[in-house]
C-alpha cells in the first residue's frame, strides 16, 4: 500500500467585490502568494487558489492528514493577510468569516470552511471539488444522494461489479452536534427522512461498503451555529473521488442538471436554484444570487494537482441555466411570503428575534372576550 495523500478544501469570505457578488483580483494574488511560500517551504505538495462568488478556496494537498495545525495555520495566517488587505480596499463585509481572534490548533469553530479527506492515490486519480456560494452545507444531500444512491443516475450502481454494494453514508446533526452511519441501500429509506431536511441534517462522508475507502467528504460548519447569530451563509464545499469503484466523472457532476431549491440567496433568508456555472460566472449579482456552484476538476498524480478542468463550461448545462433563471423568477415574485422567505423556524439568526422581542408585550391570548372587544360587540 502506498503513501496517504490528503486533500484540503479550505474556504472563507474575507470581503467582497462589489457588495457580496466576487473576490477582489488582489485578494487571489494575495492567497497565491501565501500558497507558493506553504508550497516552497514544503507544508503542502501542491495547491490551486479557486473560487465561487465572494468565498476564496484553498485548494491543497498534502501528507499532514485531516485537521493538521500546520495546515488550518497557514491557512488562517492568510486569510487574516487577505482580511487586512480587504479593509484597505474597502471590500464589504470584511473578515466576515473570520470568528475568533486567535489560532486555537486548527480551524474548527473559527469560521473558515473545510473539507478534508486522506487516501491511498489511485493509479489514475480523478476528483471533483465543488465550491458553492449563497447557500449551506445541507445543498450538497440531494446531489450526493444521486451519485451514490440512485441508479437513475448513477448507472454504475447496477452494472458495476465494484458498485453494487452500495455505501456507507456518515450524516451529520448540526444542531445536535451528533452524527450517525447509513448502510445504503438497505437503509436508504431511513436516511431519507434525515437528509430530506437538509437545514439541519448534512451528509458527511461517504466510504465505499467494498473498499472501506472514502469516496466524498463535504464542509458541515454552519456560521450561525458558530456566531450565534446571521454573520453570512456557510457557503460549502465538497470534494468526490470517481471512477474505478466510485461514480463516474459523468454520474457525480450529473446531478447537477437539475438546479434544485437550497436556502442561501438574499441575506440567507431565501430559497433558491443552485445554478451550475462556469468559474467566470461564478459571481452572483441578481438578488445577491440565484446559488452557484462551480466544478472543479482535477487528475491526482503524485499529490500534484493536474487541472483543473472547468466542468461545468458545458453546453450540455446551458438548460439548467434557463431553467434556474426561470425558478429565480417564479420564487422572487414571492416577495417577501414562504416558499421564497425561508420559514420563521430558518430565520431565527436573523433580525426575526428583535422583531418578536419588540412586539411580545403587544400579543394578547386570543381569548373570547377579546374578540368580541375586537368586534365591538359585549358579552
Amino acid at each position: 500500500m502506498g503513501e496517504k495523500i490528503t486533500l484540503s478544501i479550505i474556504k472563507a469570505d474575507v470581503g467582497g467585490f462589489v457588495g457580496h457578488s466576487a473576490v477582489h483580483p488582489a485578494l487571489i494574488e494575495k492567497a497565491e502568494e501565501h500558497a507558493a511560500k506553504a508550497k516552497k517551504n514544503g507544508i503542502i505538495i501542491d495547491y490551486f487558489c479557486g473560487h465561487c462568488g465572494d468565498d476564496h478556496a484553498f485548494i491543497l494537498t498534502h501528507k499532514k492528514g485531516p485537521g493538521n495545525e500546520e495546515i488550518h495555520k497557514f491557512t488562517w495566517d492568510a486569510f487574516l493577510d487577505m482580511t487586512d488587505l480587504a479593509h484597505s480596499l474597502g471590500l464589504y463585509g470584511a473578515g466576515q468569516d473570520i470568528l475568533s481572534d486567535a489560532f486555537s490548533g486548527n480551524l474548527r469553530g473559527m469560521g473558515p470552511g473545510y473539507a478534508e479527506m486522506e487516501f491511498v492515490e489511485r493509479q489514475s486519480e480523478p476528483i471533483i471539488c465543488f465550491l458553492a456560494d449563497k447557500t449551506e452545507p445541507g445543498a450538497w444531500n440531494m446531489p450526493l444522494y444521486k451519485m451514490f444512491c440512485d441508479p437513475f443516475n448513477t448507472a454504475g450502481l447496477v452494472i458495476d461489479s465494484n458498485m453494487y454494494q452500495g455505501f456507507n453514508i456518515q450524516v451529520d446533526d448540526l444542531k445536535e452536534a451528533k452524527k450517525v452511519t447509513f448502510d445504503c441501500p438497505s437503509e436508504l429509506y431511513q436516511m431519507l427522512a434525515f437528509i430530506g431536511a437538509p437545514g439541519r441534517f448534512v451528509i458527511k462522508h461517504v466510504y465505499s461498503k467494498k473498499t472501506g475507502e472514502i469516496a466524498a467528504v463535504t464542509s458541515t460548519q454552519r456560521l450561525s451555529f458558530i456566531a450565534g447569530k446571521y454573520v453570512g451563509k456557510d457557503d460549502p464545499v465538497m470534494a468526490v473521488r470517481c471512477q474505478s469503484g466510485l461514480p463516474a466523472v459523468g454520474e457525480v457532476v450529473n446531478p447537477f442538471a437539475f438546479p434544485h431549491l437550497v436556502a442561501g440567496w438574499m441575506r440567507g433568508s431565501h430559497h433558491g436554484p443552485l445554478m451550475p456555472v462556469s468559474m467566470k460566472d461564478d459571481h452572483p449579482t441578481r438578488f445577491d444570487g440565484p446559488p452557484r456552484v462551480v466544478a472543479l476538476g482535477f487528475q491526482l498524480k503524485d499529490g500534484k494537482l493536474v487541472g483543473p478542468r472547468d466542468m461545468f463550461a458545458d453546453v450540455s448545462y446551458d438548460r439548467a441555466r434557463q431553467i434556474a433563471n426561470e425558478m429565480a423568477d417564479y420564487l422572487k415574485a414571492h416577495g417577501p411570503f414562504e416558499p421564497h422567505r425561508l420559514p420563521l423556524d430558518d430565520m431565527e439568526y436573523t433580525t426575526m428575534p428583535i422583531v418578536m422581542e419588540s412586539l411580545k408585550d403587544r400579543w394578547e391570548t386570543d381569548t373570547e372576550e377579546n374578540k368580541a372587544k375586537a368586534s365591538g360587540k359585549t358579552i
